[in-house]
Formats: C-alpha cells, sequence, structure tokens
C-alpha cells in the first residue's frame, strides 16, 4: 500500500494551517519587530517579579514556541506581564526567604503548577469560571495592580536599594533614603528621559517602539560616558539556552504554592481569553475557550521546567505583532528565535542597560494597563458595581492582589445573591392599544382585568426569596379590588425552584385557597415545570394550573365566566 505524501491535518500546527506562502515575509518582519521589544520587556518584568533578568528572557521564548505550535489563536504574544509581577512576588517571597536560586526553582514551579491546573480545566470545560472575574472586578484590580507596579519600581527609578517583601514596605523605606538626599540623579534622569522616550513615541503613533528606543539610548549612554560605576546595571546575561532550574523544591512547596497557582491561572485565562476573542471578533472569527485554556496551560507548563515563570498573554506585544503585519504564529516564533540568538551571540550587550531604564519600561507598562477613562465610565453608570470595583482596588492595594480579588469576588456574589433576595416584583395590567401585559407603576392609565390579579417577580425561586413571593402576592392581594378570584404569576423570569421555595409556594396556595382565590402559572419554563412534578407536585399543580402565555391565562379566565 502506497503512503501518501501529505501531512495529516493533525500534524500541522494550527498557526500554519491555511498558510499562503505570501504571508512569510510579513511575519518575518512582524518577528523582527517583536524582537526589538521582546528582549528588554523580559528582563523588565522578570525584574518587577524579583526574579533575575535572563529567565525573563526564557519566559519570553519557551511560552512563544509552544503557543506556535499549539496556540488557537491566529496572532497573540504569549510572555511575561507587568499585571502578574506582584503576584508572582507575592506567592514567593514567603518561601524564598532571598535566596535567589530557590526564587528561580520557586517560580518555575509555580508557572508549572499553573499550566497544569488550566490543563485540568480544559479536560473539564471549565472555560465559564471566568465569569467571576466580572468587568467592576478587572476593573479594580488592573488599576490595583497598574498601581502596585509602578511603586514597586519607584525606588529603582530612583536607584535607592531597599528591603521590603510589599511595594509599600519598599516605597516606606525609600522615602527616608530620598529626603537624606541619597536618590541617584544619575538613574533618576535616564529612568525620566527612558519613560519620555517611550511615551512620547506612542503618543506620536511611531512604527518604531518607544522601548527599543529608550533601551537603545541609554545602554549608548551607559556605555559612552562610562557610568557603569554610577548607577546599577543589569549586567551581562549568562551565555546560554533555557534549561530546568528546579533544584531545592519539595512538596511542602507545592501545597504552599497551590493557592497562588490556582488564583494566577485564573486571571491569567481571564487576560488570555479577552485579548484573544478581541483580536478573533476583529476577523469575524472565534476562539475556542477549552482550547486557549489547553494551550495557555501547555505554554506555562514549559515555561516553568525551562528556567521561567508564569506567563500570559501581553496587551502590549500583541499590538506590536499585530499593527507590523502578522500574519499567524510564525511571527512569535521568529521573535523567539530572534530572541535565543541574542542570547547566544550578544548576551554582553546588556551590561550596559541601567536598572532604572527597566523600571521605566514596566511603569510605563503600568500606566498602559490603567482604565481611568473605564472607572468613571462605570460610577456613572452603578453604584453597586462601583462599590465592588473600589472593593477591588483597595483588596488588591492593601491586603494584595489575590486576597483582594477573592474580597471582590465574594461582594460581587454577595451582591449577585443580594438582587436575587430582593427582586423586582410588578403588577400586570392592560394598558389600551398596547399588546400584552405590563407594568402598572410604568403605564399608570392601564386597567385591571375584573376579578383577576397578574403578578410577576423577576428572579428564580430559591431559599432566599421563597418567603417573599409569598409576602408580595399576599400584599398586593390585600391592596386588589374586592372579588379577585385568581392570581395569575407570569413566571418567565422563574428559572428555577428549590424545596424551600416549594414549600414556600404550597403555603401560599393553600392560603389562597381557604380565601377563594386560585393560583395559576404562565410563561413557566418546561424544565422548572418539571421539577414541580419531580418534587411530587403533579397532584396540587395539575396541568390545567399553566398556560403558556399571560394572555392565554387571561382569555381561559374570561371563557369560565371570571369577567363579571
Amino acid at each position: 500500500m502506497r503512503r501518501s505524501g501529505k501531512i495529516p491535518f493533525w500534524a500541522v500546527p494550527p498557526a500554519l494551517r491555511g498558510y499562503r506562502i505570501e504571508w512569510l515575509r510579513y511575519d518575518l518582519v512582524a518577528g523582527a519587530a517583536l524582537f526589538a521589544i521582546l528582549v528588554p520587556a523580559g528582563m523588565a518584568y522578570a525584574q518587577a517579579a524579583g526574579l533575575p533578568p535572563v529567565t525573563g528572557l526564557y519566559a519570553t521564548v519557551v511560552p512563544l514556541l509552544v503557543y506556535a505550535a499549539v496556540g488557537p489563536s491566529r496572532v497573540l504574544v504569549l510572555g511575561p506581564d507587568s499585571a502578574l509581577a506582584p503576584m508572582i512576588v507575592a506567592a514567593l517571597v514567603p518561601l524564598a526567604a532571598d535566596n535567589e536560586q530557590k526564587s528561580v526553582a520557586l517560580a518555575g514551579l509555580l508557572a508549572i503548577l499553573i499550566g497544569g491546573i488550566l490543563l485540568f480545566g480544559s479536560v473539564l470545560r471549565l472555560g465559564i469560571v471566568t465569569g467571576l472575574l466580572s468587568k467592576p472586578i478587572r476593573l479594580g484590580y488592573l488599576n490595583g495592580i497598574a498601581l502596585l507596579v509602578a511603586v514597586s519600581q519607584l525606588p529603582t527609578l530612583l536607584g535607592i536599594s531597599v528591603e521590603g517583601s510589599t511595594p509599600w514596605e519598599k516605597l516606606i523605606a525609600a522615602a527616608p533614603k530620598v529626603l537624606a538626599g541619597e536618590t541617584n540623579l544619575t538613574a533618576l534622569l535616564l529612568g525620566l528621559v527612558s519613560l519620555a522616550l517611550i511615551w512620547v513615541p506612542r503618543w506620536l503613533k511611531w512604527k518604531v517602539p518607544g522601548v527599543l528606543i529608550a533601551v537603545v539610548v541609554s545602554c549608548i549612554a551607559v556605555a559612552l560616558l562610562g557610568l557603569q560605576e554610577r548607577l546599577k546595571v543589569t549586567g551581562a546575561l549568562p551565555q546560554g539556552l533555557p534549561a530546568p532550574a528546579l533544584g531545592g523544591i519539595g512538596w511542602a512547596d507545592v501545597l504552599a504554592l497551590l493557592p497562588a497557582a490556582a488564583g494566577i491561572a485564573l486571571i491569567v485565562f481571564v487576560d488570555t481569553g479577552t485579548l484573544s476573542q478581541s483580536l478573533a471578533a476583529a476577523e469575524d472569527g472565534r476562539v475556542s475557550g477549552n482550547h486557549e485554556m489547553a494551550a495557555l496551560g501547555a505554554a506555562n507548563a514549559a515555561t516553568g521546567l525551562l528556567g521561567g515563570f508564569p506567563v500570559s498573554a501581553s496587551t502590549s506585544r500583541t499590538p506590536v505583532a499585530v499593527e507590523s503585519g502578522a500574519k499567524s504564529q510564525l511571527t512569535g516564533a521568529v521573535g523567539a528565535v530572534l530572541v535565543l540568538g541574542f542570547m547566544v551571540v550578544a548576551p554582553g550587550v546588556t551590561a550596559f542597560l541601567p536598572a532604572a531604564t527597566l523600571a521605566a519600561v514596566v511603569i510605563a507598562a503600568a500606566a498602559a494597563i490603567a482604565d481611568p477613562a473605564g472607572v468613571r465610565r462605570l460610577i456613572g453608570m452603578s453604584g453597586s458595581e462601583s462599590l465592588v470595583m473600589l472593593a477591588a482596588f483597595l483588596g488588591v492595594t492593601i491586603l494584595g492582589v489575590l486576597p483582594g480579588i477573592a474580597v471582590a469576588i465574594g461582594l460581587a456574589i454577595l451582591d449577585f445573591l443580594r438582587r436575587a433576595w430582593d427582586p423586582y416584583r410588578a403588577e400586570l395590567v392592560d394598558v389600551p392599544g398596547v399588546p400584552g401585559y405590563h407594568d402598572v407603576s410604568r403605564h399608570p392609565e392601564g386597567e385591571r382585568i375584573p376579578g383577576l390579579l397578574i403578578l410577576r417577580f423577576d428572579a428564580p425561586l430559591f431559599f432566599g426569596n421563597g418567603a417573599l413571593l409569598g409576602s408580595f402576592v399576599r400584599n398586593e392581594l390585600d391592596q386588589a379590588p374586592d372579588g379577585t378570584e385568581r392570581v395569575v404569576l407570569a413566571a418567565e423570569p422563574v428559572t428555577g425552584i428549590d424545596t424551600t421555595a416549594l414549600d414556600e409556594l404550597v403555603q401560599l396556595d393553600e392560603w389562597l385557597d381557604r380565601h377563594g382565590v386560585d393560583l395559576v402559572f404562565a410563561e413557566l419554563k418546561d424544565p422548572v415545570r418539571d421539577k414541580l412534578l419531580q418534587y411530587g407536585m403533579g397532584a396540587r399543580f395539575s396541568p390545567d394550573h399553566f398556560y403558556p402565555t399571560v394572555s392565554e391565562a387571561v382569555r381561559a379566565f374570561q371563557r369560565e365566566g371570571g369577567e363579571a
């Protein structure tokens, strides 16, 4: 039997399926443009995470290559991210005890755990859990992280060495040194110039990344002016390729890092999923959330195994690839290969790179993720959601990233329960000339159907609001005209019922029956009706208690002679 020379579909990376040869030059150019910011960004985010700069390059190369092989998004750049830096610091500091080698090993373990959680989540199809991070929470934590990241880099920008496990501790430690005149003016000047060189091209929409300009200019300044002795520089990188660095860790470290890994995994997937879906939507496409979760998990696990730390999609480097004309994930692979070449051929270049410039890169990235316009818009739209946003912001900045997000999620759930506990409810009336039945509070000119009381309850029925439904019906009946013979519950919003609420419903039906009033349902969804039968309520609520529409319930009442 002859073998076909055609490569099986499953063996072709998603990035290359349907690839056109004319795309190659675009991907090569975009990969080169991406390379220009991959090196300084990777090193800067490693510094922000309290790790050696070279680990940022490992965490740049590995995920780009892995995602190019298995990722579903056509163009998406994975790598170190400023938003993850404070979470990584918070997870590692209590365990590392200022041991750099231990920190690197723990960071790798953290990435592996995150990768495992994401891979497991993709198997269980848990993409839906991202709904826990609502818009208010995302706004609060992103702005909180932006502040934390910027604060954490201020001492480095000022050229001051300080001790401290949190950004605020470092800032407090730096304050007396600033007052004592210990600020390194050379470092501060280079840092401020770097910030200007990053932001000005961004404002002017230049094609050359400002990060590249800032790094090149600062390196040249240090080399020509001999400033290495006057400020802290990154130093030459070790020559070599990504390799395992997991020595000295044990099961106790695994257990200690698991809670942080779970929280970071959620953040990583939300950020990546949001960006990948946005890019796909711009081209009228869609990306599988579970496939994205699996690819992100594989990228993190591989990065952790090879000396890196947790990674996510980059909201700053992905646009560079897109704007440079990237057509596929080959762009990321090209950028990764160029970074590898840099690490092997020219690692000594970073001997002239000031730490203050890397701090400027991180601060600029932090400023980019802040969204004050979104905050103002949310405040104008919803008071309760603004409180959730504020809770997320204060929680992240005061308690720390993961505890802050946990507090905000708890508040969001409580806010949801509050709305379900006390839902909107209304009496419905007939409005002349308008089809259907409508809220009497909005249509006071509406007319009641004689002998009939039509009520709507806008929530699922559960243990928290079952008694409220009973009170609502009783109060409305007390205020209704004499002679009311039937209550119609417009039940379309009732999407579920539990046993506690069912008991309340039975008590309400018994109370109405004693007062000579029938209870019927209109527009009740079949699954809820099935639940009533499952609970053994078929005899009490027989088929003649249910109507497909409110109008049909009204007509049935009128046919029975209920209208005077």
